[in-house]
């Protein structure tokens, strides 16, 4: 699903909001969610899930058409937990 068609349902959903309304409010969410984690903050969603900041460790890698050792620079990534209703809720469609 892209966000386009995320805006369509959630429009179709509450009446009375525009689909502009609604992409007003979904790009809210997501935005305060991306500065959330930009801060180091964790955010979480009951039923739902949890979004983090994990560090990644500095490692050497390797450039795959030469071959050539190359360092990879530590870093922060963001990482989703799904929490147990969705974890259950996507087993019973499987």
């Amino acid at each position: 699903m892209t966000k386009a068609e995320l805006i369509e349902r959630v429009s179709e959903k509450i009446q009375g909001l525009t689909k502009r309304q609604t992409e007003v409010i979904v790009n809210s969410v997501f935005n305060s969610i991306k500065e959330s984690l930009a801060k180091g903050n964790k955010i979480e969603i009951r039923g739902f899930g949890s979004f983090r900041i994990r560090q990644r460790r500095q490692r050497d890698g390797r450039n795959p058409k030469t071959g050539v050792s190359v360092s990879v620079p530590a870093k922060r990534v963001p990482f989703f937990k799904a929490g147990k209703e969705l974890k259950e809720m996507v087993d019973k469609k499987a």
